[in-house]
């Protein structure tokens, strides 16, 4: 039944934790956004247009953005059906569209070598031969990019990048995260012969800022009030820019309120454990810039805090996280092998929506457990009262053997599995996750089946 939802359980007690869960840390691409960038935003010297606004004259004088949005990347070509697609990141994706879509004439050049990507650096470099001599062209969080530059391209030319110009770029940076845009800076510099012996990330040409469209999910927004009715709390951990999550997180109703603790990853590294226990407390609470450490220090600190966590993940640095957590969940599409092999579940649609559909069938797992017990123990009432009143009052035998064998077959087989195999109740989600030390068989439980259903039930039997 998981599965037909799109959420492929690999270690089944997983299910029943889910049903329990206080917290969810969410990634955002993928998950809470539809994962489909396109390029509507570039802020070419403090001027921010889309793409298509750009005149060819500035287009001209901004080659090397587009240059670098065309072979800064790690694309594959794929051959299929007698055409060649090339596959892989949708971010770069996106930008290679925008060149294709924008530009006439061959961009790309040879590569002749690359400096990977990885959560710390948060940017990544192509040396490529360009006709004019080797190129070094870098893509990026703005903020790991910037600081590597000393000149930029302007209108009238490349100048001296002063600090009136740098908080320029910043400036814009910031408006294009406000309005919700994934942000990369796009940079190069001319490779000398010093330069061969080893590249180095420094005396840059800012070529400008890229913002990059992903759109909210269209069932987020429900999810999310479900989840808030379900007594869930969400948790954005993203890599985004802070004021990118912000804007996400207000579009999809994760925040509601002016002020919302954003907390970077430079910062939660400058937190104590006692400092971040009280920004957890807080009701609306999101993390950017964060890598594979950090996230997984917010689950270990929500897990000391007593709370039941589920974290999403879809990259190789997001394996511990998922392992730390109580519930791992992995990205059936866009999620890495490691991350897949590290989770107890795979969502396959990444969808947020369907985590929260899996929390219903969790909580409804429980819930028919208990009514299967419950039902159980209220027909074992019938069967033995007839015997009771015979041996204490001396009445006839009140039912025969094949009568009691009726009442058991009738009454305790399909019903019983009826009841476990009973689809979730709407309503297990407006109550609050159950506390995780509450025992499957209580008092009142034992109570109500052999004190009240029971003795009904006996009753109708011996009539």
């Amino acid at each position: 039944r998981m599965a037909k939802r799109h959420a492929l359980v690999r270690h089944l007690p997983a299910v029943e934790t889910l049903g329990s869960a206080t917290v969810i840390v969410s990634d955002k691409t993928g998950t809470l956004t539809e994962n489909r960038m396109a390029v509507r935003r570039l802020a070419l010297g403090g001027v921010i247009q889309g793409p298509e606004e750009i005149s060819p004259e500035r287009c001209g004088v901004y080659r090397a953005l587009w240059e670098c949005a065309a072979n800064c990347h790690t694309l594959t070509e794929i051959g299929e059906n007698g055409r060649r697609d090339l596959r892989g990141d949708p971010m770069e994706l996106a930008l290679v569209r925008m060149v294709r879509e924008t530009q006439d004439g061959p961009l790309t050049w040879t590569k002749v070598d690359q400096i990977p990507f990885d959560t710390e650096r948060k940017r990544m470099g192509v040396v490529s031969r360009a006709p004019d001599g080797d190129r070094l062209y870098l893509k990026g969080a703005p903020e790991m990019v910037i600081p590597l530059c000393d000149r930029i391209q302007l209108d009238q030319g490349v100048v001296r990048l002063t600090d009136e110009l740098r908080t320029l770029a910043v400036g814009a940076q910031e408006r294009l995260a406000r309005d919700g845009f994934r942000l990369l800076a796009c940079a190069h510099r001319p490779l000398d012969d010093a330069d061969r012996a080893g590249v180095v990330e420094e005396r840059l040409i800012l070529d400008g800022l890229v913002g990059l469209e992903d759109p909210p999910r269209a069932e987020v927004p429900a999810a999310i009030a479900k989840c808030r009715l379900a007594g869930i709390k969400v948790i954005m951990a993203t890599g985004d820019h802070p004021e990118t999550a912000v804007a996400i997180a207000r579009e999809i109703g994760l925040v509601r309120g002016e002020d919302p603790l954003v907390i970077a990853g430079p910062e939660l590294q400058r937190l104590s454990d006692t400092q971040l226990q009280l920004a957890l407390d807080r009701d609306e609470v999101l993390f950017a810039r964060l890598g594979a450490d950090p996230k997984m220090r917010i689950v270990d600190t929500l897990t000391l805090k007593g709370q039941i966590v589920a974290v999403t993940g879809d990259g190789v640095n997001d394996a511990p996280a998922l392992k730390r957590g109580h519930v791992g969940i992995a990205m059936g599409i866009a999620g890495t092998d490691v991350a897949r092999e590290a989770a107890d579940m795979i969502l396959l649609d990444d969808n947020f929506a369907t985590i929260v559909s899996a929390i219903e069938e969790g909580r409804a797992v429980f819930d028919n457990i208990r009514k299967f017990f419950s039902y159980i123990l209220t027909s074992n009432v019938p069967e033995v009262v007839p015997y009771l009143a015979f041996a204490l009052f001396r009445i006839p035998l009140p039912l025969t053997i094949i009568q009691i064998l009726a009442v058991d077959l009738g009454t305790d087989m399909v019903p019983a599995l009826g009841l476990g195999a009973d689809p979730p109740n709407p309503a297990c989600m407006s109550r609050p996750p159950r506390p995780p030390g509450e025992k499957l068989l209580t008092g009142s439980m034992v109570a109500r089946a052999y004190l009240c259903l029971g003795v009904l039930e006996a009753v109708a039997a011996l009539a």
